[in-house]
C-alpha cells in the first residue's frame, strides 16, 4: 500500500533538478500557515520539515481527489501525510502531500478545523454548497448594464449606468494625485525616494498581483520610483486584516511587514493600494443584498486600518472578483462573485456622500480613508465574451475548486491591470514615466 501512495504522488511530478530534490516521505503535520504558504512536517526520526507551497503545490485526499479546502484552510496539525519536497531556487518547496488516512474522517476534521477557525475569527464555518459549475450567468457585466437594473440596482461601476466617476470624486482623485510624490524613508519628498504600490487581499488577489508585479518590474514604461510589493495573502479575506492587534492580524500584518522590508520600502511611502477582497462563502450571510453589504462593512473597516499603517496613502483601487460560474466549493460561487461589485459601489458612494468613517479631506475632519475608486473590473459572464473580448474560460480556474485561477486566469488579470495602470487618467500620472 506504501508503495501505490508514493507511485501515486510521483505521478506528474517534473524535478527541475534529481540532486537537489527529497524523496516521498512519511510525517505528520505540525503546523500549516495558510498566510504565509507553508507547511511545517514531523518525520518519525524526528526531522522537522518546513517548505514553502507554491501554486503547483498538489493536495490529495486517500481517493487521490483534490483537497479543495487545503490552501485556504489549512489540514489540521497532526494529520498524518505522505509528501514529497524539493529544492527550488535556494529553498524548499512542497510538491504534493497527500494524506492516507481515511477521507471522510481528514474531511471531517479538515471541516472541524476550518469551524474552529472561523469561529476564532467571528465567522460562521458552515459554507453553503454552489450551484452546478456553468459556463454562463445570463446576466451582464456591470458595465454594460447600463440604466438596467440588478436586483433593483442599475448598472454601471458608479451607478446609474456611469463607468466614469462623479465630477466630485474625481476632483478628490486628483487631490490626492497631486499628493503623490517619491518619499523617502520618512515620508518627506526627496528626489530619490520611491511611491510604494501595494495589494492587500486574499489568495486571487496574490496569485494574480504576483504577475503583475513580474510585468511590472520590466515595464520600461513604468516610473523607477514605482515600487511594487505584492502584500496579498492566501486566506486573509477583510477581518484578518482589520485587527492588527489580534492573533490572526499580527501574523497578517507581520507577514505584509516582512514583504515591505524586503522590498526597502518603509510605511511612509506606501501611496497606491490596490485592493481585491471577497468574504469567504458569502452564501452564510444571506442573499443580496444583505452578503454584499457585510462585504461592505468589512471592507470600510480595512480602508481605515490600511490607512493608519500607511499614513501617506492617498488612493485605494477597489476591484470585485472575477466570475464565480466554475466553482465546485461554496468558498466564492455565483451569484457572489458577481455581487461583490455593489460593494465597491456603495464604498465609494457613501465617501462621495460625506461619510465621517471614509473620510480622506483633512478640511473636513480627522482623516480616516484614501480616497476610493474603481480599480480594473475583472467580470465577465463566463464564456459570453465582454464588449472588449474579455471571457472566462474553465482552463482559466483551478480544476481543484473552480474559483482560484490558473497561470492563463492570473495572466489576463495582470495584464487588465497593467492596462489600468497606463491608460487611467488616475493612475498614469504617478505610475508612467
Amino acid at each position: 500500500m506504501l508503495t501505490r501512495l508514493l507511485a501515486i504522488l510521483l505521478i506528474g511530478v517534473t524535478c527541475a533538478s534529481l540532486s537537489a530534490q527529497q524523496p516521498p516521505q512519511r510525517g505528520r503535520i505540525k503546523t500549516f500557515d495558510a498566510a504565509k504558504n507553508t507547511v511545517t512536517i514531523t518525520t518519525p526520526d524526528g526531522t522537522t520539515v518546513e517548505a514553502a507551497i507554491v501554486p503547483q503545490t498538489l493536495f490529495r485526499d486517500a481517493n487521490n481527489q483534490d483537497i479543495t479546502t487545503a490552501r485556504d484552510q489549512g489540514i489540521p496539525a497532526g494529520t498524518t501525510v505522505m509528501f514529497r519536497a524539493e529544492e527550488r531556487n535556494g529553498k524548499l518547496v512542497l510538491v504534493g502531500l497527500r494524506v492516507p488516512g481515511d477521507a471522510s474522517a481528514n474531511q471531517k476534521n479538515g471541516k472541524q478545523k476550518s469551524e474552529n477557525q472561523a469561529k476564532a475569527g467571528g465567522q460562521k464555518g458552515n459554507f453553503l454548497p454552489p450551484p452546478a459549475p456553468r459556463d454562463s450567468l445570463g446576466v451582464k457585466p456591470l458595465t454594460e448594464l447600463g440604466t438596467e437594473k440588478y436586483k433593483g440596482e442599475t448598472g454601471g461601476l458608479y451607478g446609474n449606468g456611469s463607468n466614469e466617476p462623479p465630477a466630485a470624486q474625481q476632483a478628490a482623485a486628483s487631490q490626492a494625485i497631486a499628493q503623490i510624490q517619491p518619499l523617502n524613508a520618512q515620508g518627506q519628498p526627496s528626489p530619490s525616494g520611491k511611491i510604494g504600490l501595494v495589494s492587500i487581499g486574499m489568495s486571487n488577489t496574490t496569485q494574480e498581483f504576483s504577475v503583475f508585479k513580474r510585468l511590472a518590474d520590466s515595464d520600461a514604461s513604468k516610473s523607477d520610483k514605482v515600487i511594487v510589493v505584492d502584500l496579498a495573502q492566501g486566506g486573509r479575506i477583510p477581518m484578518t486584516w482589520n485587527d492588527p492587534q489580534s492573533d490572526i492580524g499580527k501574523q497578517t500584518w507581520g507577514t505584509a511587514n516582512e514583504r515591505l522590508k524586503a522590498a526597502d520600502v518603509s510605511h511612509e511611502q506606501v501611496q497606491v493600494a490596490w485592493v481585491k477582497q471577497a468574504l469567504a462563502g458569502q452564501a452564510q450571510f444571506g442573499e443580496f443584498p444583505a452578503h454584499a453589504h457585510k462585504l461592505e462593512n468589512d471592507l470600510v473597516t480595512s480602508l481605515q486600518v490600511i490607512k493608519q499603517q500607511f499614513p501617506n496613502l492617498r488612493l485605494a483601487f477597489l476591484t470585485s472578483r472575477i466570475y464565480g460560474g466554475y466553482a465546485t466549493t461554496g468558498l466564492n460561487p455565483e451569484p457572489y462573485a458577481y455581487e461583490g461589485a455593489f460593494s465597491m459601489r456603495w464604498i465609494i458612494d457613501r465617501q462621495l456622500q460625506g461619510d465621517a468613517a471614509l473620510n480622506w479631506d483633512p478640511a473636513k475632519g480627522t482623516v480616516k480613508a484614501p480616497v476610493v475608486l474603481w480599480g480594473p473590473y475583472l467580470w465577465a459572464d463566463g464564456i459570453t465574451p465582454r464588449k472588449d473580448g474579455l471571457v472566462w474560460t474553465k482552463d482559466d480556474l483551478t480544476d481543484r475548486d473552480g474559483t482560484h485561477p490558473t497561470p492563463s486566469g492570473q495572466r489576463k488579470v495582470a495584464d487588465l491591470l497593467i492596462n489600468y495602470f497606463h491608460t487611467n487618467p488616475h493612475a498614469k500620472p504617478w505610475y508612467t514615466k
